[in-house]
């Protein structure tokens, strides 16, 4: 099965910070996605 998220951003800077982040580290939206939870469960808020 595959789930899927949808994630609606506020404007396009936050669009283009999401994706020079994405470039820089050589991820794809799920991977970055996944290191943020990984932040928040170590507590790196």
């Amino acid at each position: 099965m595959t789930n899927n998220i949808h994630i609606q951003v506020d404007d396009d800077e936050q669009f283009e910070k999401m994706k020079e982040l994405k470039d820089k580290y050589g991820l794809t939206s799920k991977g970055l996605l996944v290191q943020g939870m990984k932040r928040v469960e170590e507590g790196e808020l």
